[in-house]
């Protein structure tokens, strides 16, 4: 149940009929306008279609007209607690603002921020964390439960409309995946808003994509969001291989390659683990062209599943066939297996 409003952010389409979008955040100084332009070329070139920069003052705010000038996709303004560096960001050009009305003040600087966003014609991101809900409404409900969180969100929301203003984003999350759900799910029934899904403070590589591909893709199998963002401890292009995957692998991924690879077991008799992940590493920054590629590990279920792929390979006794479209079109040694398979990619 994608939400039925839509807002833009730049040239990306939110929310309504349009498809998930992916999202990360910088981790340089803002204040580096070079330094944060060289990571957002790079999370641009590995599929990132929004970003987002702390602004913690106004120097940071200011350097945003130069990294909202040169950056390949929009920039997104991450505000607490002061109402200038907003008005600062909306003038440096930013595509949209993430700021909770709530934490600014008083009503005179929520208006103030509300129409110069109105004015800029940018969305403003609600960002409910469980570790920000209001006290008021932590004593309602006893702690940060997914229904004090919607809550919390639904205040804010309610705070910009005092002020005519609804180009607005939600995100509701917490470290408890289960708990991360059940407030998306709840704010899906409660609003028409774009929903930003993510699992905040997942961890690590590791971990946090395991979270984040629960969390995340258990909410876009059951129709709810419109935007993501993966969050890891580590290298922010880490974060949209990840997001990547997870729309892959629910169904949603508009482009790219799919890499499908079957367990190893007593039947194998190549080095599949090791082609498995030399093919995923060189497939990876592959974008434009959507492709199933299956590289499977023997003959039992290897040719089905490769004739059903664009592209594939099964393996045999230190050779393996190759697919395409569902045709063997040679059979080579193993050690030429993934540069023949990469080959087939490429006339694809």
């Amino acid at each position: 149940m994608n939400s039925k409003k839509q807002i833009q952010v730049g040239a990306v389409r939110v929310g309504g009929d349009a498809p998930v979008s992916v999202q990360s955040m910088t981790n340089t100084d803002t204040r580096d306008a070079q330094a944060t332009l060289l990571q957002i070329r790079a999370l641009a070139d590995a599929g990132c279609e929004i970003v987002r920069c702390a602004v913690p003052d106004q120097e940071a705010a200011r350097a945003l007209e130069t990294i909202c000038a040169q950056s390949p996709i929009p920039v997104v303004a991450d505000i607490h607690f002061d109402y200038r560096i907003a008005l600062t960001a909306i003038e440096a050009g930013v595509h949209k603002i993430r700021l909770n009305p709530g934490n600014i003040g008083a009503d005179d600087r929520v208006k103030a921020v509300a129409q110069a966003a109105a004015r800029a014609g940018i969305p403003i991101r609600i960002g409910v964390n469980s570790g920000s809900v209001e006290k008021e409404i932590l004593a309602k409900f006893g702690g940060p439960t997914p229904e004090a969180m919607v809550e919390s969100a639904l205040y804010h929301v309610s705070l910009l409309h005092k002020f005519d203003f609804d180009d607005i984003c939600i995100s509701i999350k917490s470290s408890s995946v289960p708990d991360t759900m059940k407030a998306y799910r709840l704010a899906a029934t409660r609003t028409d808003y774009p929903l930003h899904l993510g699992v905040t403070e997942a961890g690590t590589e590791y971990m946090g994509t395991v979270k984040s591909a629960a969390g995340i893709g258990g909410l876009l199998a059951l129709g709810i969001g419109d935007t993501v963002r993966v969050s890891l401890t580590d290298d922010p292009v880490k974060e949209i291989h990840a997001a990547r995957a997870i729309l892959k692998a629910v169904g949603l991924a508009e482009d790219g390659i799919n890499v499908v690879s079957c367990p190893t077991c007593g039947r194998t008799h190549i080095d599949l683990i090791g082609i498995a992940k030399e093919v995923e590493q060189r497939v990876a920054s592959i974008q434009g062209k959507r492709l199933k590629v299956a590289v499977m590990g023997c003959a039992v279920n290897g040719p089905g599943e490769a004739r059903e792929a664009d592209v594939g390979i099964a393996g045999g006794d230190g050779v393996g066939l190759v697919f395409r479209k569902g045709e063997i079109v040679r059979k080579v040694p193993e050690e030429a297996l993934v540069e023949a398979l990469m080959e087939e990619i490429q006339k694809l």
